[in-house]
C-alpha cells in the first residue's frame, strides 16, 4: 500500500511541476559529443609531437568527457590486458599518455590525425545515451585502425555530457581453419 501510495504521489507531483518534460537528449548530441571526443584525443597527439604540454592536454580531455568525481565510470581500454579496467582518473590519465601502468604506452600521444565513427546504434533513456560501433583511428600514414566500442554518456545536472561507461576492443580475427 505503502509503495502504491508514494509512486501515485509521485506521479501527481510530476504531472503538477512539469517535472515529465526535462530534455532528453538527442542523437545529434550524441553524435556531437563523440566528434568532440575524437578531436581531443587528436589534439593530444598534435600535442605531444610538437613538444607541448600533452599531460595537460589529457587531463583537460577526461575531465571533459568522463564522469570522474562526479559518477562511476566504467572503462575498459582498447590495449589493456595486465590491469583491464580504469575506474579511477589517474589510471584513465596514464592510458591516455602512459604512467603509472607498467603496460600503458600512451594512447592518445600516438598520434592519430583524425577519429571516424560508425554508430551501429543509440539508444537513448532519459538523460543517459548507449552508443555501440565502430570507430576508426587514422594514423600518420593514412592508415586506419578499426577499434569496436559501447559508450554510456550521461547528461550531469549541470547539463554537460559525461562518459560514465566506455569499453574499446580490437574485432575479433578468427584463425584460419587451414592452420588448425
Amino acid at each position: 500500500m505503502l509503495k502504491t501510495l508514494t509512486l501515485t504521489s509521485a506521479l501527481a507531483l510530476t504531472a503538477t511541476t512539469g517535472l515529465a518534460d526535462t530534455a532528453t537528449l538527442t542523437p545529434e548530441q550524441v553524435t556531437e559529443f563523440q566528434t568532440a571526443w575524437g578531436d581531443g584525443i587528436v589534439n593530444i597527439g598534435q600535442i605531444h609531437t610538437d613538444g607541448g604540454d600533452y599531460e595537460a592536454a589529457a587531463r583537460e580531455h577526461i575531465e571533459t568527457f568522463y564522469a570522474y568525481g562526479e559518477e562511476e565510470v566504467l572503462f575498459k581500454p582498447t590495449l589493456a590486458s595486465a590491469d583491464q579496467f580504469r575506474g579511477t582518473f589517474d589510471e584513465a590519465l596514464s592510458y591516455f599518455v602512459g604512467g603509472s601502468i607498467e603496460e600503458d604506452g600512451g594512447f592518445a600521444i600516438a598520434p592519430y590525425t583524425a577519429v571516424r565513427w560508425e554508430n551501429e546504434g543509440t539508444t537513448i533513456i532519459g538523460d543517459t545515451a548507449l552508443a555501440m560501433g565502430n570507430y576508426f583511428f587514422t594514423k600518420t600514414d593514412g592508415s586506419e585502425i578499426k577499434v569496436e566500442y559501447s559508450f554510456g554518456i550521461q547528461q550531469m545536472d549541470d547539463g554537460e555530457l559525461k562518459i560514465v561507461l566506455h569499453h574499446s576492443s580490437i574485432p575479433f580475427t578468427p584463425e584460419d581453419p587451414a592452420d588448425t
